[in-house]
């Protein structure tokens, strides 16, 4: 018998009844160590003093009016974003998928004004993942995400994430944009280096074709700066937003920039509650906190001091963890077990990790980590794989 809830996800049989900052408590009393934070969502931890105060705040005087009216904080918001990226614009929605299907509209109608009407292809990579709509999971590269789903969206090829011949070799008067991840995150903490990022921009603009980011895992601070693209110092013309951005909150967003945005007037596309009062009101207390000085380097530091460690303990169990890569706190840990094994025996030992692609274990901590918190975590980490290296 098919249970209420749709089962479609294999979930763990634990249930939380709260959170406080990095740490979760079942609903049987016990503490764990929230490193997967929602997966990369909840960025300030659980119960932010500043988040639950502005959205109890909100709550008590408007949730909801739609886009058919003037919505002040959504302006707020929307200029706060734009003061910090490369972007002059940006649409609010409710997740990433949403996100990163408007972003792929408004790549396809900047070319259809400009009168490049056959310019409708998208280049992905391969191990991308850009959500679980029908359009986002052609753009994505996960076959089992897509299997039994019918036909599939056209209009999206895949060349090998990091390789810039096969990316050229794809391109061509059909091209509409190039979509990436300057991090992947479900495909296995997979960074692009700052030379492929380089060459990425440069074969855009070679080829009128648009780049767009998917910094819906990477961004919102997770690498120690605001935008991970930041690194590089390589600007895109679309980028989608979610995750972070909130906090826990559902929220997401695409930032544009004038041209690539150029094709979007009124009637275009829409969202019934992206940028919602309540949403736009927790985004800026997040961006209230994140953007206070000092917030990011805290975060840098954290992840320099965690990659430290956790390469110490690859390096005296290189029978468990291969390696060890990321940026910032967005972490990824090559595994020689099974990834679902050292996660399992994580969690029994208190510490709440996210599998990924590539047999890799995903370490998404809360950005208000503290040097304690990261000695817990290595502590824990270390007794399992010690435990699993003697069994």
């Amino acid at each position: 018998m098919v249970t209420t809830v749709m089962p479609t996800y294999g979930r763990i049989d634990i249930a939380f009844e709260r959170g406080e900052g990095p740490y979760l408590y079942s609903t049987e009393g016990r503490r764990f160590l929230d490193f997967a934070s929602g997966i990369a969502t909840n960025s300030l931890g659980h119960a932010h003093p500043h988040l639950v105060e502005t959205l109890k705040q909100q709550s008590e005087k408007l949730w909801h009016v739609s886009n058919l009216y003037e919505v002040p904080e959504q302006r707020k918001l929307a200029d706060r974003l734009v003061a910090n990226s490369f972007a002059d614009t940006v649409f609010f929605a409710n997740s990433g998928a949403e996100a990163n299907e408007g972003a792929l509209k408004i790549a396809r109608k900047y070319q259809w004004e400009r009168g490049e009407k056959e310019r409708q292809e998208i280049i992905c990579c391969t191990s991308a993942f850009h959500g679980r709509t029908l359009t986002t999971l052609s753009a994505g590269d996960n076959e089992t995400y897509r299997t039994g789903f019918g036909p599939r969206p056209e209009g999206f090829r895949h060349v090998a994430f990091g390789n810039m011949n096969e990316m050229r070799e794809a391109m061509g008067p059909k091209t509409a944009a190039i979509l990436v991840e300057p991090i992947q995150g479900e495909g296995g903490i997979n960074p692009a280096d700052v030379q492929y990022l380089k060459a990425l921009r440069q074969a855009a603009d070679e080829f009128d074709a648009l780049l767009i980011y998917d910094e819906v895992q990477c961004g919102m601070g997770r690498t120690g700066k605001l935008w991970a693209y930041e690194w590089s110092g390589v600007a895109p013309d679309i980028m989608s937003l979610a995750k972070g951005l909130g906090g826990g909150f559902p929220v997401g967003a695409i930032l544009a920039s004038e041209k690539a945005a150029s094709g979007m007037a009124p009637g275009t596309h829409g969202s019934t509650f992206g940028g919602n009062p309540l949403a736009m009101a927790v985004a800026n207390a997040v961006l209230d906190v994140i953007l206070a000085p000092g917030f990011l380097d805290h975060v840098t530091e954290m992840g320099e001091l965690f990659a430290k460690r956790l390469g110490e303990i690859a390096a005296r169990h290189p029978k468990i963890i291969s390696a060890v890569r990321g940026k910032g706190l967005m972490i990824g840990l090559a595994c020689v077990v099974k990834n679902a094994d050292l996660q399992g025996k994580l969690r029994e030992g208190g510490l709440l990790t996210v599998g990924a692609g590539g047999n890799v274990l995903r370490i998404l901590p809360p950005l208000i980590i503290d040097e304690s918190h990261v000695a817990e975590a290595c502590g824990i980490i270390e007794k399992v794989c010690a435990d699993m290296d003697a069994s």
